[in-house]
């Protein structure tokens, strides 16, 4: 193939509305395909001759676009972490540089920012399903955020309200708990801790719940 390509058709992808065939040198099959974006901004019509190593280039910058097209797509109406934006343009067989192309975009546009992803999700999960600090940095490393980011979003939770979170969680647990007032306090200890509170936290908020409400020998509820 010759150094300069003449681009003899351009043909409208008849299922991606958005997607151009570009047929070049009047070769039964298209070269390549491109978003119409891309088609405008490098004016890819019919007659125009091209290098074919620019036309290369053009395609690389396609599959950059089209990367930051999905992720852009992906992240819909909620925040995502970075390595879950990675993780879906790779089932989209999206090759790692034009991946890291799309998400060095969203950041640079304030579309992907795992420091405040991380810190709106450890504190709404704190609140809506009563999760300690520990635990939820956990949770946010599983969900792909850097271990130092996920710590420090932890961090920066409110001490005093993750021990009425851990209060709160006893509260609702301890009627269900079974058992010899020793022993339930003893499962309730390790609920809390399995929840991911420190155990200076564990202790208040057993004897919280404890000491808050006493059974009667009729199974009655009394305040003490």
């Amino acid at each position: 193939m010759s150094s300069i390509l003449t681009i003899t058709s351009v043909e409208q992808d008849p299922k991606k509305k958005q997607r151009y065939y570009i047929y070049v040198n009047d070769a039964q099959d298209p070269f390549t395909s491109v978003h119409e974006d891309l088609l405008i901004k490098f004016r890819l019509l019919k007659g125009r001759e091209i290098d074919g190593e620019e036309l290369k280039q053009i395609v690389l910058e396609d599959s950059h676009h089209r990367a930051y097209i999905l992720a852009l797509a992906h992240l819909g109406a909620r925040q995502r972490t970075e390595k879950e934006i990675m993780r879906y343009l790779a089932r989209k067989e999206l090759d790692e540089h034009s991946t890291q192309k799309a998400i060095e975009r969203l950041r640079q546009e304030g579309l992907v920012n795992d420091s405040i992803y991380a810190e709106q999700y450890a504190a709404q999960r704190m609140r809506s399903q009563l999760k300690g600090r520990r635990l939820l940095q956990q949770e946010l490393q599983q969900r792909g955020i850097k271990k130092d980011t996920a710590k420090e979003a932890a961090s920066k939770l409110n001490e005093e309200s993750e021990t009425e979170i851990a209060i709160r969680a006893a509260m609702k647990k301890w009627p269900y708990i079974k058992g010899e007032i020793r022993e339930r306090k003893q499962k309730l200890a390790v609920f809390l801790l399995r929840r991911g509170f420190p155990s200076s936290t564990v202790r208040e908020a057993v004897k919280a719940a404890s000491d808050g409400v006493l059974e009667d020998e009729d199974g009655l509820m009394l305040d003490n």
